[in-house]
Protein backbone atom coordinates (compact mmCIF):
# COMPACT_ATOMS: atom_id res chain seq x y z
CA UNK A 1 0.00 0.00 0.00
CA UNK A 2 1.33 2.96 -0.83
CA UNK A 3 2.04 6.17 1.76
CA UNK A 4 -0.52 8.97 0.54
CA UNK A 5 -2.86 5.14 1.73
CA UNK A 6 -1.39 4.82 5.15
CA UNK A 7 -1.79 8.47 6.00
CA UNK A 8 -5.37 8.95 4.63
CA UNK A 9 -6.09 5.72 6.81
CA UNK A 10 -4.44 7.14 9.86
CA UNK A 11 -6.94 10.50 9.19
CA UNK A 12 -10.04 8.55 9.20
CA UNK A 13 -8.49 6.74 12.27
CA UNK A 14 -7.70 9.74 14.37
CA UNK A 15 -11.03 11.42 13.46
CA UNK A 16 -12.83 8.26 14.70
CA UNK A 17 -10.65 8.05 17.97
CA UNK A 18 -11.54 12.46 18.22
CA UNK A 19 -15.05 11.54 18.00
CA UNK A 20 -15.41 8.80 20.42
CA UNK A 21 -16.24 8.60 23.98
CA UNK A 22 -14.04 10.39 26.38
CA UNK A 23 -12.21 12.10 23.73
CA UNK A 24 -10.76 15.72 24.93
CA UNK A 25 -12.68 18.34 23.19
CA UNK A 26 -9.95 20.28 21.78
CA UNK A 27 -9.64 21.97 18.19
CA UNK A 28 -6.98 22.05 15.90
CA UNK A 29 -4.85 25.37 17.38
CA UNK A 30 -5.45 23.24 20.85
CA UNK A 31 -4.05 20.26 19.24
CA UNK A 32 -1.04 21.60 18.16
CA UNK A 33 -0.14 23.57 21.09
CA UNK A 34 -0.51 20.32 23.32
CA UNK A 35 1.66 18.51 20.08
CA UNK A 36 4.43 21.27 20.67
CA UNK A 37 4.48 21.38 24.52
CA UNK A 38 4.87 17.52 24.70
CA UNK A 39 7.66 17.41 22.01
CA UNK A 40 9.66 20.26 24.19
CA UNK A 41 8.87 17.98 27.50
CA UNK A 42 10.10 15.37 25.86
CA UNK A 43 13.19 16.85 24.91
CA UNK A 44 13.69 18.29 28.38
CA UNK A 45 13.17 21.25 27.12
CA UNK A 46 9.82 22.63 28.46
CA UNK A 47 8.20 25.48 27.09
CA UNK A 48 7.29 28.68 29.29
CA UNK A 49 3.80 30.11 28.85
CA UNK A 50 5.86 33.14 27.26
CA UNK A 51 7.56 30.84 24.44
CA UNK A 52 4.07 29.41 24.08
CA UNK A 53 2.64 32.54 23.65
CA UNK A 54 5.62 33.77 21.11
CA UNK A 55 4.43 30.83 18.61
CA UNK A 56 2.73 33.10 16.17
CA UNK A 57 2.85 29.99 13.91
CA UNK A 58 0.04 28.55 16.00
CA UNK A 59 -2.18 31.76 16.82
CA UNK A 60 -2.00 35.01 17.66
CA UNK A 61 -0.99 35.43 21.47
CA UNK A 62 -4.52 35.90 22.44
CA UNK A 63 -5.97 32.71 21.26
CA UNK A 64 -2.98 30.72 22.73
CA UNK A 65 -4.16 32.13 25.87
CA UNK A 66 -7.31 30.86 25.78
CA UNK A 67 -6.16 27.64 24.01
CA UNK A 68 -3.74 27.22 27.19
CA UNK A 69 -6.86 27.78 29.10
CA UNK A 70 -8.67 24.90 27.52
CA UNK A 71 -5.64 22.62 27.53
CA UNK A 72 -5.62 23.02 31.17
CA UNK A 73 -9.71 23.22 31.67
CA UNK A 74 -9.52 19.54 29.93
CA UNK A 75 -6.50 18.49 32.32
CA UNK A 76 -3.87 17.90 29.22
CA UNK A 77 -1.25 20.40 30.70
CA UNK A 78 -0.28 21.91 33.98
CA UNK A 79 1.88 24.77 34.68
CA UNK A 80 5.08 23.97 36.99
CA UNK A 81 7.58 25.64 38.11
CA UNK A 82 11.29 24.47 38.21
CA UNK A 83 13.66 25.25 41.42
CA UNK A 84 13.30 28.55 43.52
CA UNK A 85 11.97 30.85 40.52
CA UNK A 86 8.72 30.91 41.39
CA UNK A 87 8.12 33.79 38.35
CA UNK A 88 8.78 31.09 35.84
CA UNK A 89 5.60 29.01 34.81
CA UNK A 90 6.68 25.76 32.78
CA UNK A 91 4.41 23.68 30.66
CA UNK A 92 3.96 20.24 30.67
CA UNK A 93 1.25 17.57 29.31
CA UNK A 94 -0.73 15.57 31.95
CA UNK A 95 -1.11 11.98 32.43
CA UNK A 96 -4.60 12.52 30.12
CA UNK A 97 -2.54 13.70 27.66
CA UNK A 98 -0.04 10.89 27.89
CA UNK A 99 -3.22 8.47 27.18
CA UNK A 100 -4.20 10.50 24.69
CA UNK A 101 -1.15 10.14 22.69
CA UNK A 102 -0.66 6.52 24.05
CA UNK A 103 -3.95 6.00 21.70
CA UNK A 104 -3.27 8.09 18.45
CA UNK A 105 0.29 5.89 18.90
CA UNK A 106 -2.05 2.93 18.89
CA UNK A 107 -4.13 4.38 15.58
CA UNK A 108 -0.81 4.83 13.89
CA UNK A 109 0.51 1.59 14.74
CA UNK A 110 -2.89 -0.34 13.67
CA UNK A 111 -2.99 2.18 10.15
CA UNK A 112 0.43 0.79 9.57
CA UNK A 113 -0.40 -2.84 10.31
CA UNK A 114 -3.97 -2.41 7.76
CA UNK A 115 -1.18 -1.36 4.74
Amino acid sequence: MESKQIYLRFLNLIHALDGGEGAPAMDLDAKKLLEVIAVRHAQEKPLTVTDAMALDTIASPATIHRKLDQLRELGMIDTVFEGKNRRTKYLVPTQSAQNYFDQVGQVMQQALAQA
